[in-house]
């Protein structure tokens, strides 16, 4: 298992030195520049030189781009170009939203997910089948940011059941420690605080947990039916297993290799930035600020992000590879 892990690890290096290295030279061929975005469209051309100087940009690409892996090796991502604020204080204090984003979208789309599609699958041709089956192609179907936009009409705008916007409301007054709003509350013991963060997650977590939704029901769905087919199946309810039984250590434990790859694909995507989603509720994520950053040409900004997004990606692949072994232990003796 140890081999195993440190053997993933050591893939990541190449993995991160290629991805670098077509950011860098994608970033370079766009059109415009951080000078551009700086400027406007009024500046001078004396003007858009001395930025490009400044910057290091007039410099060649090779030359610019062994600078960024030095101090990638030392750590430093270096500058935003709009906020001057440095690029991991800016990852650290938006990525911890991000975080809870995605813990909520996970948590709904796993918790009603499964149980949906196992269900669907024992009952296949029934009318909750048909259900589960239309619910899931119109929740892959309706664009998140759409549904976002109905969620806070609906309960924010005209029920008012819940906030419309933001991670939490800024009268509270909460002590910062982590940046993880629910957890500094649980923390501080500031319970209010705590519970006005989670109340700010509902809409957004519910927007954003469509799509997992959909596509975990769906996968459920189809790897329970591929599994009540099997023989043992069949071999562990003709000697009398109670159906509990059957469910838990037969049907679902060997089903759920293929919805825990989809999990963790989902959850890393889910990672790298929710945009729609934290745009429409001005939510302070990793998301809205990577759209910004890339009409503002702010190019530490997007190298930095995305190489950290990249690093948690395959990260979260790791354990679910982990997870593996535990789910079916024949994976261990492979």
């Amino acid at each position: 298992m140890i081999r195993f892990i440190v053997r993933r690890l050591l893939q990541l290096i190449p993995t991160l030195f290629g991805l670098s290295l077509l950011l860098f030279i994608w970033l370079r061929r766009l059109p415009g520049g951080p000078e551009t975005a700086i400027l406007g469209e009024r500046g001078t051309p004396e003007m858009r030189a001395a930025i490009r100087q400044n910057l290091g940009l007039d410099e060649p690409i090779l030359i610019q781009y062994g600078r960024f892996v030095r101090r990638l090796i030392r750590l430093d991502l270096g500058t935003s170009i709009s906020t001057k604020r440095e690029v991991t204080t800016e990852f650290l204090q938006r990525f911890p939203g991000t975080v809870e984003l995605t813990i909520t979208a996970m948590v709904i789309a796993i918790g009603i997910g499964i149980p949906l599609g196992y269900l669907a699958a024992r009952r296949r041709g029934r009318l909750l089948d048909h259900l589960s089956v239309g619910g899931s192609l119109i929740g892959i179907c309706i664009p998140v940011f759409f549904l976002a936009y109905i969620l806070k009409a609906i309960f924010s705008e005209n029920l008012g059941w819940f906030p419309s916007s933001g991670r939490q409301d800024p009268t509270i007054g909460a002590t910062r420690i982590t940046n993880f709003f629910v957890l500094d509350g649980l923390m501080t013991r500031e319970w209010d605080a705590a519970a006005d963060a989670l109340w700010h997650l509902v809409l957004p977590g519910l927007a954003l947990a469509s799509i997992p939704l959909a596509i975990i029901v769906r996968i459920t769905r189809a790897s329970v039916l591929e599994v009540l087919n099997e023989d043992f199946v069949r071999t562990a309810e003709a000697k009398g297993l109670t159906e509990n039984v059957v469910r838990r250590r037969h049907v679902l434990r060997n089903a759920m290799l293929p919805v825990a790859t989809s999990i963790g694909l989902l959850t890393g995507g889910l990672l790298s930035g929710a945009v729609l989603t934290e745009t429409v509720f001005a939510f302070s994520g990793i998301g809205a600020f990577l759209a910004d950053s890339i009409s503002q040409r702010d190019y530490p900004v997007l190298m930095g992000f995305i190489m950290i997004i990249a690093v948690v990606y395959v990260l979260v692949n790791l354990i679910v590879d982990l997870s593996y072994s535990l789910i079916d232990p024949r994976v261990r003796v492979r």
